[in-house]
């Protein structure tokens, strides 16, 4: 299969790419194409391309590569929408942890003063905490302040 892409040429921090036409299989070396027809240098967007051979190229089964493609769009040599080239970004999925652990690990999330939890004994906030902690993966730090209040909680109880 032929492809009509990109080859690098230029210097070291100075790209500037070669329009080719190449075999699909082959590994895109210098000289190592059917044809040249075109050039693009994206430092100052400036592309030099030759519409009747790359349209004679396609018409004989010449595929293109995707910022082929997009170039020859934006100098309308073809009729087509362009190729999004970059990936999409993927988002990694998080596991839904046990409803015991997600309840109190939010409880455990929002500051004490801001909580409804203001009115719940400490020692039973640090337990709900703990609980939580120990049944998923994820560990939950404790302020100092809950942990006095939890010990404070526990002497006054005895």
């Amino acid at each position: 299969m032929i492809t009509i892409r990109l080859t690098r040429v230029g210097k070291k921090n100075d790209p500037s790419f070669r329009v080719i036409v190449v075999e699909s299989k082959r590994k895109p070396q210098p000289g190592n194409y059917l044809e040249m027809v075109g050039s693009y240098d994206p430092r100052t967007d400036r592309t030099q391309l030759k519409a009747e051979r790359i349209k004679h190229w396609i018409a004989m089964g010449a595929q293109t590569s995707d910022t082929v493609h997009n170039l020859l769009v934006s100098n309308k040599i073809i009729d087509a929408k362009k190729i999004n080239v970059l990936p999409k970004k993927t988002v990694a999925k998080k596991e839904e942890p046990v409803e015991v652990a997600a309840t109190s690990a939010d409880a455990a999330a929002l500051p004490l003063e801001d909580s409804a939890l203001d009115s719940a004994a400490p020692a039973e906030v640090a337990a709900l905490v703990a609980e939580a902690a120990s049944q998923s993966d994820v560990s939950v730090p404790l302020d100092s302040k809950t942990e006095d209040n939890a010990v404070a909680s526990e002497a006054a109880a005895e």
